[in-house]
């Protein structure tokens, strides 16, 4: 039985939601009266998407699948947004926000947090300590793609194509990030080359490059872009030396989500385009969105979605 099957089918023995099931199709006094005082405050936040149960926060949120009490159900839902690849074990409030988008049941929030906290994987891959350096203020990011911070992480277990890096590049407006396999002797050129394919074909050229790298490779890094790009004008490109922050941080959630993918961590870089996308699915605490919606005004579709059968936001 398919992820939608399951969930109309478990609406019958649910005795808050079958009766909600019963009203909409067929609404009637007696129908209404056998809801409890509260859900008929609230039923005109209910809607059936042919024979599956949606709910509405509020009139300018878009419509969430009703999941009954099923336990199994219920756990297989949270298994796909935190455990999969696509989840990454993000932790409690990034795995919340990634359910509450499509998905709906009360006390949704206390069924997350204790899945987090008795996961084992979550137990195993402990947040990375580091001390961190006194960051020098820069100026604020204003616009999508506008300044880009730029780092690498180094010392992964080689992969099969001997690589122990990642290249990582986030946007500082948006949060976005892309990340590479590189090896440590990763050269100032083919970061350029890099970040043309994965970063300047779909976002075009920044105005800064925020990097603690030496300013020497920087500034190669700068000289190769433009002869890739086979321009000969004269631009003005800002190069900042220092760090805001933000790809330390990337830095740190990656190297623990590339350990909680794999049973053997010298596949991390098979896992890289899926931990690209939980990162960039995620819930940004700096912006309150994810850096794919910041980015392109939509949710991406998951899995769990097209499971259930329909476009929860598209639905009036």
């Amino acid at each position: 039985m398919d992820l939608r099957d399951e969930i109309v089918s478990a609406y019958a023995d649910d005795a808050v939601y079958a009766g909600i099931v019963a009203y909409l199709r067929a609404p009637s006094d007696e129908t209404l009266g056998a809801l409890s005082r509260n859900t008929r405050n609230q039923i005109d936040r209910y809607h059936l998407d042919g024979d599956l149960l949606c709910y509405n926060i509020d009139k300018f949120d878009a419509p969430r699948v009703v999941v009954p009490n099923d336990d199994d159900l219920r756990a297989r839902i949270i298994h796909e947004f935190h455990d999969s690849p696509m989840g990454a074990h993000l932790g409690r409030e990034k795995t919340f926000a990634a359910v509450s988008r499509d998905f709906f049941w009360s006390h949704l929030y206390k069924w997350v947090r204790k899945w987090v906290r008795t996961c084992e994987t979550c137990q195993r891959v402990k947040p990375s300590k580091s001390s961190q350096a006194p960051l020098r203020p820069l100026p604020i990011a204003t616009e999508a793609w506008r300044s880009v911070s730029m780092d690498f992480i180094f010392g992964l277990p080689p992969d099969a194509e001997g690589r122990t890096g990642v290249l990582v590049f986030v946007d500082r407006y948006t949060k976005m990030v892309h990340l590479i396999p590189v090896s440590d002797t990763v050269t100032a050129a083919e970061t350029a080359a890099h970040f043309v394919d994965c970063v300047f074909r779909h976002h075009g050229l920044p105005e800064s490059i925020v990097s603690d790298r030496d300013p020497r490779f920087t500034s190669a890094f700068w000289s190769s872009l433009f002869q890739l790009l086979g321009t000969k004008l004269s631009m003005s490109t800002a190069a900042h030396p220092e760090t805001d922050g933000q790809t330390e941080r990337v830095n740190r959630v990656l190297e623990d989500v590339l350990r909680s993918y794999a049973t053997s961590f010298a596949s991390w870089s098979s896992f890289l385009p899926l931990a690209e996308f939980a990162l960039n699915n995620a819930e940004h605490a700096s912006t309150g969105l994810t850096p794919f919606f910041a980015n392109n005004a939509r949710h991406p579709r998951v899995p769990a979605l097209i499971a259930v059968g329909r476009n929860c936001r598209c639905c009036p």
